[in-house]
């Protein structure tokens, strides 16, 4: 069942439809929320997420794709928790999202690969917030610049010149091996 019917099913009060769209996207949701900083918390603020959108599946428009909407919900959810906490959260990334497809077979290699992982890693984390909330949607996420946008609540400019600037600093911080 795509996006569409599950959520004209949900709307007729189908639950198991929108059990089916809570098990599609609970993992990227997931991953988003702790890429912008929800941490430890981020399965309370999916949850929290998917019980919003549930309520607001109504007022959700059916022309629009349903991903970067809930995600805008999930970008929110973070948002309101981080600020809630009054402190900035350290961000988590989860390695396994940035592995190397093509993992090198020999010892050097592989700890030439982990040691480039974590210089980018940290290098993400010190980026200032609207850059690394950017570069994270856009290259960890894999968000188009739109969805990025939607996502952020951003114009679409905002995301191509935050994004722009975080490469730009990641590149000086990491080097070259990021292009």
């Amino acid at each position: 069942m795509d996006d569409d019917e599950a959520i004209a099913r949900s709307l007729d009060g189908d639950l198991a439809a929108y059990e089916a769209l809570v098990a599609r996207y609970s993992a990227l949701a997931h991953r988003t929320a702790t890429m912008l900083g929800a941490g430890d918390e981020a399965e309370d603020v999916v949850q929290e997420a998917f019980v919003k959108a549930y309520r607001h599946l109504a007022k959700f428009r059916r022309d629009a794709p349903f991903r970067p909407w809930l995600l805008r919900i999930v970008a929110n959810e973070t948002h309101n928790l981080t600020r809630s906490r009054g402190r900035r959260s350290d961000l988590t990334l989860r390695l396994g999202a940035t592995a190397d497809p093509a993992a090198p077979d020999d010892p050097e290699s592989a700890a030439l690969s982990t040691d480039r992982r974590t210089r980018l890693l940290a290098a993400v984390r010190a980026l200032p917030d609207r850059e690394r909330q950017a570069v994270i949607c856009r290259y960890f996420l894999q968000l188009s610049e739109a969805e990025t946008a939607q996502v952020l609540d951003w114009p679409i400019g905002s995301v191509k010149s935050s994004t722009h600037r975080g490469l730009a600093r990641l590149r000086e911080e990491v080097g070259n091996e990021l292009t």
